[in-house]
């Protein structure tokens, strides 16, 4: 399910903005951007997105800026700048190159411009207030969501409808199904009474056998109480798409049954419908978590 979420504000001297963007996946997979004193915290930002979010592909962005400037600067390892420095001297005279931009080189190589030293205590501090702005996000982006569900349930309830409007259609015309049915065995049993070869007790048997193979009125029950049943957990408290998805599932094998014994156009026609209805449920329920 798709989402957005942000949290942003200033606390303990930090400027902080977080960005949560969700798109649709079976699972969690969260993309992540963080500043580099938080990559020890890595593993707890996953645990706050997992057990809140739960799936989806998550591109989480964190920035954070101090506003204190004694606490923001860069500190320059001189020891390995002049190391640096002294080397690529050495490489441009052997080369006979030109050295007037081996001060800035020498000076963005690894390592060399270092934040200050934070203790233990300002970390946990400024950890503190970025999980508040973090928790802040997450909770947009399930609003978010839970605005998209609201319109993704009427959508489900809608495509519900239609199968079950389509489901009393069928039932309106079992009785001209049966009728076209029986007339075409009639006509059948004319003509194989008329053969040398007709054997009575084995064309009663065939008969009942097909007749029954020709039934779809426990097929109708069964798809009427999966249709309710869908309907039913969407209207729970805490919905599971998975759920739905069984669900479905047997909805769709209904349907075929239906369409595999119905043996009568205008139900096909009907069988069709639901299949397209049912395809758009599906479709939907990979938004669902």
């Amino acid at each position: 399910m798709t989402g957005f979420g942000q949290g942003q504000g200033q606390k303990d001297g930090l400027h902080i903005n977080v960005e949560i963007r969700s798109l649709n996946s079976k699972f969690l997979d969260a993309n992540m951007k963080l500043p580099k004193q938080l990559q020890d915290r890595e593993l707890e930002i996953r645990n706050m997105l997992n057990s809140e979010l739960v799936r989806g592909k998550v591109s989480l962005m964190i920035e954070v800026t101090n506003q204190e400037s004694v606490d923001d600067r860069l500190v320059v390892n001189r020891p390995l700048f002049k190391a640096y420095f002294d080397d690529f001297v050495n490489i441009a005279d052997e080369v006979g190159a030109e050295k007037k931009d081996l001060f800035r080189l020498a000076l963005h190589s690894p390592d060399v411009l270092q934040g200050s030293e934070k203790s233990e205590e300002v970390l946990t501090r400024e950890w503190n207030a970025v999980a508040g702005f973090l928790s802040e996000a997450i909770a947009q982006c399930n609003e978010f969501r839970a605005s998209e569900g609201a319109n993704l349930e009427r959508e489900l309830n809608l495509y519900i409808g239609n199968i079950a409007g389509y489901l009393e259609e069928i039932k309106g015309m079992d009785d001209d199904r049966v009728k076209v049915i029986r007339d075409r065995i009639h006509s059948h049993q004319n003509e194989i009474l008329e053969s040398d070869e007709f054997d009575k007790n084995r064309f009663e048997q065939e008969m009942i056998y097909y007749i029954e193979k020709l039934d779809i009125s426990e097929e109708l029950v069964r798809l009427k109480t999966h249709l309710d049943y869908f309907v039913e957990v969407m209207g729970e408290a805490k919905v599971h798409g998975k759920k739905l998805g069984f669900i479905s599932q047997e909805i769709g094998r209904e349907i075929n049954t239906i369409g595999s014994k119905a043996n009568y156009a205008p139900v096909q026609k009907c069988v069709v419908c639901m299949k397209d209805e049912l395809e758009k449920i599906k479709e939907q329920l990979l938004n669902i978590i």
